[in-house]
């Protein structure tokens, strides 16, 4: 099974390192516009094969297209991080022309592969990617949820003072400081409700934390995070690649779903060979409801910028 990342900045090869370490693919191939830079960061992952034990093949591009041909699923990481500073909307002029250049370069070569889309502002870059390529929805997957339910399970585990593998939540919405949902009525602790163990303020600061997730970790480092990004995306890809149909939310074209339509925004989602292979329907009270709409209607802002690279 072959893995194409476009970008090979710290998410992409965090990305590479993960999925070859845990040997979800056969073959990755990372591209990247900057000369030698994928063929560089692939060398170094493939040096660490004798001392980690792994068999996968990586190797590196610069945006030569044609090495990507026959893979399984690409996942697009290019365009500019976020600074200190700025907004994930903020990014939306820059990084969309060059999200829909690679979408259709990508597929000239890998027709039928599943697409991972994690560049920022991620839910819209999904819409867009979804609408360029005219692709079926289940193909087309943005990764936020994932990324962001993962910090929502950090912040609980630290406020619990439990093993972060011991804690179930999720996180739906757009990906975006300001419209991200963490579900905390629904987080659980080994099947027991988190609400059990900790107190409505803890679990507003846990919720309030998760949504400066990466706000907070920009400040910190000067750049995006690339870690858990990486990691995120590697855990989606095992996912597809093994049929394993774990429940992941993640941004999708919603037709109906959560009362929206003709928007790409996180759900809980099966996710398997065929990408997205069912919309998991989650029964929301008034107040998530209402959250989930002021959501969509900030997303949906976002993807009227759109028009002119869709024209």
């Amino acid at each position: 099974m072959k893995v194409t990342i476009v970008g090979a900045g710290n998410v992409g090869a965090t990305c590479a390192d993960a999925i070859a370490y845990r040997r979800i693919a056969s073959e990755i191939v990372l591209l990247d516009i900057r000369e030698g830079f994928a063929e560089g960061k692939a060398l170094d992952i493939m040096q660490t094969q004798t001392t980690l034990g792994f068999n996968t093949k990586v190797s590196g591009s610069t945006n030569d297209y044609s090495k990507t041909a026959g893979s399984d699923v690409v996942v697009i990481t290019s365009g500019i991080p976020r600074k200190p500073g700025m907004t994930r909307e903020e990014l939306i002029g820059i990084n969309a022309g060059i999200v829909k250049s690679v979408a259709e370069s990508l597929l000239q070569h890998s027709p039928n592969a599943i697409v991972v889309v994690v560049s920022n502002p991620m839910d819209t870059m999904t819409y867009l990617t979804l609408k360029a390529t005219g692709l079926p929805k289940n193909r087309i997957i943005g990764m936020g949820g994932a990324l962001d339910s993962s910090r929502f399970k950090t912040y609980l585990s630290q406020a619990l003072d439990k093993p972060a593998n011991d804690i179930h939540g999720m996180v739906i919405g757009g990906h975006g400081d300001t419209t991200m949902i963490p579900l905390t009525r629904l987080a659980a602790y080994n099947g027991v409700p988190v609400s059990e163990f900790l107190s409505t303020e803890r679990l507003e600061k846990v919720a309030a934390d998760t949504m400066v997730g990466g706000a907070t970790l920009t400040a910190l480092l000067g750049t995006s995070a690339w870690y858990a990004p990486g990691a995120s995306v590697a855990y989606l890809v095992d996912s597809i690649l093994n049929d394993q149909k774990k429940m992941i939310p993640c941004s999708v074209l919603l037709e109906g779903e959560y009362g929206q339509s003709d928007i790409c925004i996180g759900v809980p989602c099966i996710i398997g060979k065929n990408g997205i292979e069912k919309i998991v329907a989650i029964d929301l009270n008034d107040e998530e409801k209402a959250k989930f709409a002021k959501s969509a209607d900030a997303v949906r802002a976002m993807n009227a910028d759109l028009k002119s690279v869709l024209a």
